[in-house]
């Protein structure tokens, strides 16, 4: 796993398959997504990499149920203490109390998530003791101040986390980066795409200097207007 820093309080955790980020306020850590199954150790040691411990590590906050994302939460929970917030939607999921619905592939996804799924442990994950649920417009006591955005469409529970003081946006899986050019694009593998696109146009009325995705690399400034180029396209 690559461990890279984005800003004095960000760090990028880069994975086989998608990524997760590490806030440091003062005090405390949060971890946004975690994963998928095998991550928390890894985790752990990129924490420890950074000067920390993994029970400084207060929440982790995830943005969907998918395994590529929650994976590696119980995991990390069991060895940091830290609590697990999902949308209420996507709780049950990540609790493991019911399988989460697949998503609804256009013809041209299949390849690309078979690749993916090969590069993906096998095993079924070990779910966080306890899931706390989150709303939108909840604010987290996290970045000044991280207020939870849910936009919809590639799972029913997908939120995002922008963190208004600090100019940082999380998209989860709702935008991603292109391989080929980093430019941000509509997320894949989605349930119901009308509303992710919706969701998209929902983020670029946002004004973040910084957008973090689930997959590819973050936009490092200007992300306002990549955003707002994004919806226009859609």
């Amino acid at each position: 796993m690559d461990v890279i820093a984005l800003l004095p309080r960000l760090h990028l955790l880069r994975f086989p398959v998608g990524q997760a980020y590490l806030w440091r306020d003062d005090d405390e850590l949060t971890l946004i997504d975690a994963g998928a199954l095998g991550a928390g150790r890894a985790i752990a040691d990129a924490v420890g990499s950074l000067g920390r411990a993994p029970v400084d590590v207060r929440r982790i906050v995830l943005t969907h149920f998918h395994e590529d994302h929650a994976g590696g939460a119980g995991e990390f929970a069991a060895l940091s203490g830290a609590d697990v917030l999902a949308h209420h939607l996507d709780a049950p999921f990540v609790r493991g109390e019911l399988p989460g619905p697949p998503p609804r592939f256009e013809d041209w996804e299949l390849p690309l998530h078979a690749a993916a799924a090969e590069r993906l442990p096998q095993g079924t994950p070990v779910p966080p003791a306890a899931v706390t649920g989150v709303s939108d417009g909840q604010i987290l006591d996290f970045g000044g101040g991280a207020r939870v955005l849910h936009v919809p469409g590639h799972t029913n529970g997908s939120i995002a986390l922008f963190l208004p003081a600090e100019g940082v946006l999380f998209t989860g899986d709702t935008i991603a980066a292109a391989p080929a050019d980093g430019t941000p694009i509509p997320g894949v593998f989605n349930l119901d795409r009308p509303r992710l696109l919706d969701s998209v146009r929902r983020l670029a009325e946002l004004e973040p200097e910084m957008a973090c995705f689930g997959h590819g690399a973050p936009v490092r400034q200007h992300a306002a207007a990549a955003l707002r180029g994004l919806a226009a396209a859609c």
